[in-house]
């Protein structure tokens, strides 16, 4: 309870926890943020990391002077991009495996469901998945685990990583520092986060509506 509070914490104010690691290490701050996005976006079991408010409050940062923001843009795009393809073999060479209902976390319906979901909506999954947090930890395991072939993969994660990175660095860079948007951080970072969430929302919702009219179809017929 009390890690999970300090990560709470940490991405609450995570404006201030970032001028703090600029100020103490300069020019490695760029190479510590790419691990953290990286780590964020590749491993299966760091989903916990920041990801959107960490992107936002670097590009605030960034207008303020700390960082220069074509430089983080560059790196953070490559680290997103590498952390996804990482994600998808490591999920392609233990993806069938894993999902051998041993684990209830990682059962085979869960893959099939996944699988079918992919199929339905095609690429754009992977990059819708970028602005969901936690999902787009493990989307990329899934894509390997399942049928997606790697240079379709490709395509998508190059350009959901390209879009997630830049839409909040930018977003960060020219809103971050409005008087109103740095005296509520915090609550920033909350709107951030249920945001993210709405793509997806709304294409579950378009999925619901979907099946309850195949079923009215079928129970008419």
């Amino acid at each position: 309870m009390e890690v999970l509070t300090q990560i709470v914490e940490f991405i609450l104010h995570i404006d201030k926890h970032l001028a703090a690691l600029v100020q103490q290490y300069g020019g490695w701050t760029y190479a510590i943020l790419f691990g953290i996005i990286f780590c964020e976006t590749g491993l299966v079991v760091t989903p916990f990391l920041p990801g959107d408010s960490l992107l936002f409050a670097a590009g605030a940062l960034s207008a303020l002077g700390g960082l220069h923001p074509v430089p983080l843009l560059v790196l953070l795009s490559v680290a997103a991009i590498a952390g996804d393809t990482v994600n998808y073999w490591i999920g392609s060479y233990f993806g069938t495996r894993a999902f051998d209902g041993r684990s209830r976390f990682l059962k085979r319906e869960h893959l099939e469901r996944t699988e079918r979901f992919y199929a339905k909506y095609g690429g754009k999954t992977i990059v819708l998945a970028r602005f969901v947090p936690i999902v787009r930890t493990y989307a990329p395991f899934v894509a390997g685990a399942g049928s997606m072939s790697y240079p379709r993969f490709l395509f998508f994660n190059v350009t959901g990583g390209l879009a997630w990175v830049s839409i909040f660095v930018l977003a960060g860079y020219f809103f971050g520092n409005v008087p109103v948007v740095r005296d509520n951080f915090g609550l920033v970072v909350i709107v951030i986060i249920l945001l993210s969430v709405v793509p997806i929302l709304i294409e579950w919702l378009k999925a619901r509506r979907v099946a309850r009219d195949i079923e009215g179809s079928t129970d008419i017929g």
